[in-house]
């Protein structure tokens, strides 16, 4: 009988994590235009994954809190990526719900205590 043991890599297994969470990120599909769009809710389940603290400190992606980034920069990226670290969501998101995750980004201030 042969028998196979598959060591795998923690690097191999963080991939595949972030593989899978990129997938399920892409996949979601946020409340219509007419429908509610918990911005702050949508962010900590498709972006807080990279952003941590709700994009007030740095994880896998930037801290956006007080980003020098403009806000065209922002929504820019949003839509596009940016190929090997952020999944694109145009098509994910309308133009508006767009604007306001880039307003939640801007209204971002430390959490006190």
């Amino acid at each position: 009988m042969l028998k196979l043991h598959l060591k795998t890599s923690p690097a191999v297994l963080g991939a595949s994590l972030l593989c899978a969470v990129l997938a399920q990120a892409q996949s979601t599909t946020p409340a219509p235009e007419n429908g509610t769009f918990e911005v702050e809710q949508v962010f900590a389940g498709t972006c807080g994954f990279c952003h941590s603290d709700g994009g007030r400190a740095a994880g896998k992606g930037p801290q956006l809190m007080n980003s020098p980034r403009d806000d065209d920069f922002i929504r820019n990226r949003i839509k596009h990526g940016k190929q090997g670290a952020m999944p694109a969501f145009d098509g994910a998101f309308t133009e508006a719900q767009i604007e306001q995750i880039v307003k939640y980004i801007r209204a971002l201030k430390p959490r006190e205590g």
